[in-house]
């Protein structure tokens, strides 16, 4: 597994968040049974940035938290024995993590793990148009918050984990 990390800020202190996030993604992985070596991109930019990528790939013009975008592949293509597969990239707002740490009322960390599971569950496909798509992604957050111990009690119909 390799994670490769990095920020445009110098404002946003990633390396303080190394690690945690090359947890997350790895008991992510894990919970998810990925027995493949994988490549993953996490980037932290402004609200500006992610506005931008936003607007030009889901066609709303306003700043969100976090966007993923996975590396599309030919199904029957076989990665080479020694090359990880390129799950793709994850792209987290810095100014909204820190806004929404505040907003909930919890650390920083916390928010930038769970940003980055969340962006993580969407590279394998994971999504949450439907009510149904929606329950299942946040069960499956909930029990990876869990495993890194960040879990949170929720009922069932809340949206998010925070």
């Amino acid at each position: 597994m390799e994670v490769l990390i990095n920020s445009e800020s110098k404002d946003f202190n990633v390396a303080s968040f190394e690690r945690l996030i090359r947890d997350a993604v790895a008991i992510a992985a894990k919970l998810e049974n990925i027995d493949y070596e994988f490549e993953v991109s996490v980037s932290f930019v402004s609200n500006q940035a992610i506005r931008e990528l936003n607007r030009d790939y889901r066609n709303l013009d306003s700043p969100t938290d976090v966007l993923s975008f996975p590396q599309d592949s030919e199904e029957n293509f076989t990665f080479p024995e020694g090359f990880p597969r390129m799950l793709g990239d994850i792209i987290i707002s810095f100014e909204k993590a820190k806004e929404q740490a505040e907003d909930y009322g919890h650390e920083l960390s916390r928010e930038v793990i769970y940003l980055t599971v969340h962006g993580f569950l969407h590279l394998l496909g994971c999504d949450h148009e439907t009510d149904e798509e929606q329950s299942n992604m946040r069960k499956r957050e909930k029990i990876i918050m869990k495993e890194l111990g960040l879990g949170r009690g929720y009922s069932e119909g809340e949206s998010s984990l925070r």
